[in-house]
């Protein structure tokens, strides 16, 4: 039951940054870079299988310039929507 709660809860954050994420015109290589993290790891995220800590929740609202509060919210999306394609190559990496 507490693990149930603990993937909704993590599901539910990242539903909420990709609704950002998309809402800002970004992709996840794009909130990657600008919040210093691996896009493997924001994707993990972004899928509720990672759970962030505080530090990386405050990393990625400077990113998508919104407050640590408002990605506490409920989504207003209720799936995953549509991938949004970067026009750059395929990364392999940060160097």
């Amino acid at each position: 039951m507490k693990n149930d709660q603990n993937n909704l809860i993590q599901r539910q954050f990242g539903l909420r940054l990709k609704e950002l994420r998309d809402a800002k015109g970004m992709t996840q290589e794009d909130l990657a870079e600008k919040a210093e993290l691996f896009r493997t790891y924001l994707s993990r995220i972004e899928t509720g299988s990672a759970n962030p800590t505080l530090t990386v929740i405050h990393q990625l609202a400077r990113a998508v310039e919104e407050t640590p509060s408002s990605l506490l919210e409920p989504p207003t999306i209720k799936k995953v929507p549509r991938r949004t394609r970067s026009s750059q190559p395929i990364s392999r990496g940060r160097i």
